[in-house]
């Protein structure tokens, strides 16, 4: 049987996997605030479309009993490309609140399924070798999905708003059309270029040893080391991204919020150039450079370094805030010194859910640790926007850097191993 190039369908693959994320997480905070919701009710709402990948890891072995995976990459792809037309259908009408928010959990619950069943299919399809010769490919795309969406779709609509004159219900509603078309042609390139393993068939499993097995992994991922340091292991996963957790829809807002209201009032083209493409390309080198450094010398020898770099950087927004200081070099640069830094950051949780999740059930392990981690980042950022309309962009900014010493904190009782991390020679 002849083999189906990579390279056909894993950029298109990790393109879709990457698109509803960013869309239903950084997208909709655009949306909902240019059409009149206050920042506590888009922190709220938003806040809530995450739980779908936070408990994720409780439905995903029992994908395994229904279909192929490949069925399943299709199946919410054609989900995902509705709810994106359901969206834009409903925008125009009386009804656009309670509408956009049932779409766009919808499009959650099919990603997070959508990322279960892409990952297995890849580990399906290919072997240890291609696997891991095709994971930039892989990631590359996703990324690109990311600066798609915050770069160049929210320049888009800033530029049918205001260079057409279009109000904002309708710029909106045309974007999610475009976005459900492009969705729905991904779908149809992948039904007939994605492959169609032999291996890729439905487990003959019962539920109840599905049940069981699934009981089994949750039991042994609390009982990896003693109750005194699971239970740190627990509060670093919630807590490590704390400051990021209440920063992560407040920054939106604010740099697009009029100063009037203590924002900095970047236009949607200035807003998708400095956070969509110059913040991301900052955050992609520091994650670039964070694995760099771990791979040398090892996790241990760079925590703390690189957990100032996730804190610290923050200091920018109260900056941003007091001067509102709306030069697009000066915005720009500010973003990309902080996402930069979170970039480098990141690679302390991720290698160390790598680090936690060793041993048998690795792969249950680790999503099981990134729900977690999703809970400690959505739990702050629904109730974030009261916080700061309670206090105020400023001094809401300063306290986000007085919490950054709980990031501090709950690192300081980790335990990891000195060579965890380094190439093997």
């Amino acid at each position: 049987m002849k083999k189906t190039n990579p390279w056909a369908w894993i950029p298109t693959l990790y393109f879709a996997e990457g698109l509803p994320n960013v869309i239903v997480t950084a997208l909709s905070v655009v949306m909902l605030m240019q059409m009149g919701l206050s920042d506590a009710e888009v922190g709220l709402y938003t806040g809530w479309l995450a739980l779908p990948w936070v408990v994720k890891p409780l439905w995903s072995p029992f994908i395994d009993l229904l279909k192929t995976k490949r069925w399943w990459v299709l199946t919410m792809q054609l989900l995902m490309g509705s709810a994106l037309a359901g969206i834009a259908f409903t925008l125009p009408t009386s009804f656009w609140f309670q509408g956009t928010m049932f779409f766009l959990f919808a499009m959650a619950f099919a990603s997070a399924t959508h990322d279960i069943s892409a990952d297995g299919f890849y580990m399906i399809e290919l072997d240890e070798h291609n696997q891991a010769k095709y994971v930039g490919l892989r990631n590359t795309f996703y990324r690109l999905a990311v600066i798609f969406v915050n770069g160049a779709l929210v320049s888009l609509a800033g530029f049918l708003e205001h260079q057409l004159q279009m109000p904002v219900v309708y710029t909106w509603t045309l974007i999610f059309y475009a976005l459900a078309a492009l969705f729905i042609g991904i779908w149809l390139y992948h039904c007939k270029m994605m492959p169609r393993p032999a291996d890729d068939v439905s487990s003959e499993k019962s539920v109840g040893e599905v049940a069981s097995e699934l009981k089994t992994m949750l039991a042994t991922f609390f009982c990896k080391f003693g109750t005194k340091e699971t239970v740190f292991v627990m509060l670093f996963l919630l807590f490590y991204r704390f400051p990021e957790a209440l920063l992560n829809t407040m920054t939106k807002t604010f740099l697009m919020r009029p100063t009037a209201e203590g924002g900095m009032a970047l236009t949607p083209e200035e807003y998708g150039l400095a956070q969509g493409t110059v913040g991301l390309i900052g955050l992609l080198l520091g994650g670039i450079l964070g694995g760099v450094l771990v791979s040398r010398d090892g996790m241990k020898r760079w925590l703390w370094p690189l957990v100032c770099a996730i804190t610290l950087p923050d200091v920018v927004y109260i900056y941003l805030s007091y001067t509102l200081d709306s030069n697009l070099w000066v915005v720009s640069s500010c973003l990309f010194v902080e996402q930069f830094g979170y970039g480098l950051g990141f690679t302390v949780l991720t290698l160390y859910m790598l680090y936690y999740s060793q041993g048998k059930f690795r792969t249950s392990h680790y999503s099981i640790c990134t729900g977690i981690s999703y809970l400690g980042l959505m739990l702050p950022g629904m109730v974030s926007g009261y916080v700061k309309d309670i206090m105020g962009y400023k001094m809401f900014f300063i306290f986000v850097m007085a919490c950054c010493l709980i990031t501090f904190l709950v690192t300081a009782f980790l335990k990891i191993d000195p060579e965890f991390g380094k190439k093997k020679e």
